[in-house]
């Protein structure tokens, strides 16, 4: 027996008190596998060093990044009704919100602030994946309607980001009729004109991508995104034919004319307020005077 190691060193940890060290320190890169260091990873805005590869963000993150120096307001959303088909599979679906709403601290898989992007007013809408997988519902109708009369309000351009696997099943044709409604808020910016950015992230799938996230009067992706309707599984057992390499990701589209750019994250603020200046969005200062 060890005094010194087995007796003498286990009672002063407990006389000072051992410190664990927190688990969530490094992060390994999903693509390359490599291990980053969480503040690096914060500091390069989820983009793996070794990779370039973009790994998923949450709403507030993308409003924090693309606003100057960070700075915006939240805008209370209207409130969609709850469950209103009463579904119920494994679980209820108001216990599924709640379950939803106490991992992320978001009422809904949407958020919408505005400030000034580049000097410009801008209206942001921004999409959340961990909430239900950013699925589309009532709630996000009437998240975009409100971020599009505020835009037309505030003379402001409006910035979508998406990221969602489509309509949300729990709330059935009622999510559907939320593909025309999102298209009225679209409308809306055309008549007042006023632009309608869209940056579709990874992954921007089902009925998002057949209404208001293929509407943008410029269409933006980050790289590596997954884009599409239906999955490339469902594709190939339809059309009984391999798809090509990369398909459904943002270069592939670039490449076949359904994106006007990609752009890395680090660059994406630096762009989206250059193309609000090019449209002739007014600084926010003009505004003010």
């Amino acid at each position: 027996m060890n005094w010194l190691t087995e007796f003498v060193r286990p009672r002063v940890r407990t006389l000072l008190g051992r410190k664990e060290a927190p688990d969530n320190l490094w992060h390994q890169c999903p693509s390359c596998q490599q291990m980053i260091f969480h503040r690096e990873l914060e500091a390069g805005k989820k983009v793996c060093p070794h990779c370039g590869h973009h790994m998923r963000a949450t709403a507030l993150e993308r409003l924090g990044w693309t606003f100057d120096n960070g700075v915006y307001e939240r805008i209370e959303l209207p409130k969609a009704p709850v469950d209103p088909l009463k579904f119920h599979d494994k679980k209820r679906y108001p216990d599924r919100l709640a379950d939803a709403r106490k991992k992320t601290g978001l009422e809904d898989a949407v958020v919408v602030g505005h400030g000034a992007v580049g000097g410009h007013r801008a209206v942001i809408l921004a999409m959340d994946f961990r909430f239900m997988g950013g699925s589309m519902g009532a709630a996000m109708g009437e998240a975009l309607l409100a971020a599009a009369r505020l835009a037309v309000l505030q003379r402001a351009g409006l910035i979508v980001f998406s990221a969602s696997g489509g309509a949300r099943m729990q709330e059935g044709p009622i999510s559907l009729m939320q593909m025309p409604r999102t298209t009225i808020a679209v409308q809306m910016l055309r008549e007042a004109n006023l632009p309608y950015i869209m940056v579709l992230t990874d992954p921007t799938t089902g009925g998002v991508t057949a209404s208001f996230a293929m509407l943008g009067d410029i269409q933006i992706a980050e790289p590596g995104a997954l884009i599409g309707f239906a999955g490339a599984r469902v594709i190939e057992e339809t059309i009984r034919e391999k798809l090509p390499e990369g398909f459904q990701r943002s270069e592939y589209l670039l490449e076949h004319g359904m994106l006007d750019m990609v752009v890395a994250r680090g660059a994406m603020g630096e762009t989206l307020g250059r193309l609000l200046g090019l449209l002739k969005v007014a600084k926010v200062d003009a505004l003010a005077a």
